[in-house]
């Protein structure tokens, strides 16, 4: 038998965090992790998706290179050479972080933890005590009811390990793993169509960016059908065929399930975790229903957010370590899609905005990235979006266009710290740069407005 102050059992964003963090403020650490430190958001997700993503965005700028007077040409694409790139990237995170979590005195075991008991939890034969236990075990892939992943049915796991480039893909969800992968196979060469059960792409988003990525992908020659179900998929030795309730039939070499995750709360409602639609039931200090044992990241319900679950492992660390942390509001959190174009967005919407204070209350002002001049030089069209309260603070922004999420930063801050855009028109952006479009908006809402009419 061996003891701790801390047992979290998963190692990924939110498990590592929480380990790293309660290292820091001199508790022991142990972590159960039954495959590789890093979890998901390194291995499956986050992290070797982008990179991939970053091979789609390389070959569509060599693509376009002859409209710059660059003379080069897209002789094909290398999958050997593409994956190599990805490992090399997931290995090298992999690495550092497995040595930092050495480097702290964290002690990793390997292998599937369970809680037997209050402070005890079991990993096969191995009983380890502890003071308090961190559930961070994430989450999986939601499976379609009905239909078996296999060869011609991928995962969002499967689809990363993917050798070929498919030349026909249908990816079922339009949701920001979807939107995500048919952006990056469209720009590797393959035919794509998006099936959504939902109204439009991206359903969650702004109106601005729903309407914008659908404008985007149309001109980029992704197909999707949106407002349908699907009733079957049939994979056959050559190609699937996907029906949908309207009783059309899509058919292509690959489909790619993309509905969504589940929390990987599998049994622990055994344990006397109160759960939820499968998610563990935290208070707002994300304590669960036993004593002692807290809940962290994609267990919890809220934004899937690799970012968001890293926050949650430090505020637990800090709540065990008997400091008052600040808990971590979900709506001042940042979320980006990495398609082409990008999706940035901190915030209420603005249906939201105006279902929570009403229209009256809420003022809008949208600023056109056709006016800003480094998004003219970088070939990229879109929008930003601020939502006000009438003489009040920012309660969101949105951005569409290539590399907007590196301004998510800037938005967060105005939406987290409640300022107002006539707090933040002073303020000077550096020219020529993406971020003068967000100062754009906040003139226009602050009554002074340049370049926006």
């Amino acid at each position: 038998m061996a003891t701790a102050d801390v047992v979290v059992i998963g190692g990924g964003s939110a498990g590592y965090a929480a380990a790293l963090r309660a290292s820091e403020l001199g508790r022991s650490v142990v972590v159960v992790e039954r495959d590789r430190l890093g979890g998901t958001c390194l291995h499956r997700g986050c992290v070797p998706t982008k990179a991939l993503l970053h091979v789609a965005d390389v070959a569509d700028v060599v693509a376009g290179a002859a409209a710059v007077g660059v003379q080069a040409g897209l002789g094909g694409i290398d999958p050997d050479a593409m994956h190599a790139f990805r490992r090399r990237i997931v290995e090298a995170k992999h690495k550092g972080l497995t040595g930092l979590v050495a480097a702290r005195g964290i002690t990793v075991v390997h292998g599937e933890g369970r809680l037997d008991g209050p402070g005890r939890v079991v990993v096969g034969t191995d009983v380890i005590e502890a003071k308090d236990v961190v559930l961070a075990l994430g989450a999986r892939t939601r499976p379609l009811p009905g239909v078996e992943f296999g060869d011609r049915v991928l995962s969002s796991d499967t689809a990363l390990e993917l050798a070929e480039i498919p030349d026909r893909v249908i990816v079922l969800g339009g949701g920001v793993i979807g939107v995500e992968f048919a952006s990056l196979w469209r720009s590797l060469g393959a035919e794509v169509t998006i099936v959504e059960a939902l109204p439009s792409l991206v359903p969650n988003e702004d109106e601005s960016l729903r309407k914008g990525l659908e404008r985007a992908f149309r001109k980029r020659g992704i197909g999707f059908r949106t407002g349908v179900r699907v009733t079957s998929v049939a994979p056959s030795a050559d190609d699937v065929t996907v029906t949908l309730e309207d009783g059309s039939d899509l058919v292509a070499d690959r489909v790619l399930v993309a509905i969504g995750r589940v929390p990987a709360s599998d049994g622990w409602d055994e344990a006397g975790i109160a759960l939820d639609r499968g998610f563990v039931v935290v208070d707002d200090r994300l304590r669960t229903s036993v004593p002692h044992v807290w809940a962290v990241g994609d267990l919890v319900a809220g934004p899937q957010l690799a970012h968001r679950g890293f926050q949650h492992g430090i505020f637990v660390a800090e709540q065990i370590a008997g400091l008052s942390p600040i808990p971590v509001p979900d709506h001042t959190i940042p979320r980006i899609t990495y398609s082409h174009p990008e999706l940035a967005a901190v915030g209420l919407t603005r249906a939201q905005a105006e279902e929570r204070y009403g229209a009256a209350a809420i003022a809008v002002a949208d600023y056109n990235l056709a006016g800003n001049a480094r998004s003219e030089i970088l070939g990229t069209s879109g929008s930003v979006r601020v939502v006000r309260r009438v003489d009040g603070p920012v309660v969101g922004v949105h951005l569409i266009g290539d590399r907007v999420g590196e301004l998510i930063s800037e938005a967060q801050l105005i939406v987290g710290w409640d300022a107002h855009p006539e707090d933040v028109a002073p303020f000077v952006h550096a020219h020529p740069t993406q971020s003068e479009a967000l100062g754009e908006a906040m003139l226009a809402l602050a009554g002074k407005p340049l370049h926006a009419l």
